[in-house]
């Protein structure tokens, strides 16, 4: 039985195990090797992450089947003076359990959890290319708009920014 709980920083550890078996699958036919291992060290240092935890109130939370990780994603809400709109930020699964449903279970977590805080949209960014695009659309969100997004070091994230009304 798949259950899903929030953590914090104490679970990064988690999280980063997580990423390094789900993050370089899902890229890796759509950046280079040399990019994903930069946005690797820049988005899932311990560093970061503890950050985006503690400083930035960002909500991971964590899929779990039979004591086994199986799956993370992280949401804050975009402006603290106004909590309608909220960003999902991370959403990867083990590539041994996609298409189980687990990323659905992962959202409905996340709505079930703003929608009392009074959330009327939940946002994500995801790589153009990425084929999670079908999922997202599949579950209600739709593109508002495409973004390029410098991160450094000659890379960029060329994403669509999507959006869900709760």
């Amino acid at each position: 039985m798949i259950t899903i709980k929030k953590v914090g920083a104490a679970a990064v550890p988690e999280i980063i195990a997580l990423a390094n078996i789900s993050w370089k699958p899902t890229y890796k036919d759509i950046l280079s090797e040399p990019q994903m291992d930069y946005m690797m060290r820049l988005l899932y240092s311990a560093d970061t992450l503890h950050q985006q935890i503690t400083q930035q109130q960002h909500q991971f939370i964590l899929a779990i089947d039979n004591e086994h990780n199986i799956g993370f994603a992280s949401y804050f809400v975009i402006d603290p003076n106004n909590l309608t709109a909220y960003k999902l930020q991370k959403l990867y699964i083990n590539p041994d359990q996609q298409g189980k449903g687990i990323g659905k279970k992962l959202i409905d977590f996340i709505i079930e959890d703003i929608k009392p805080k009074g959330a009327v949209s939940l946002e994500l960014n995801v790589n153009r290319f990425n084929n999670a695009n079908q999922f997202y659309k599949k579950i209600g969100f739709g593109i508002i708009r495409e973004e390029d997004i410098d991160i450094g070091n000659n890379y960029f994230m060329n994403d669509y920014v999507m959006r869900k009304i709760l």
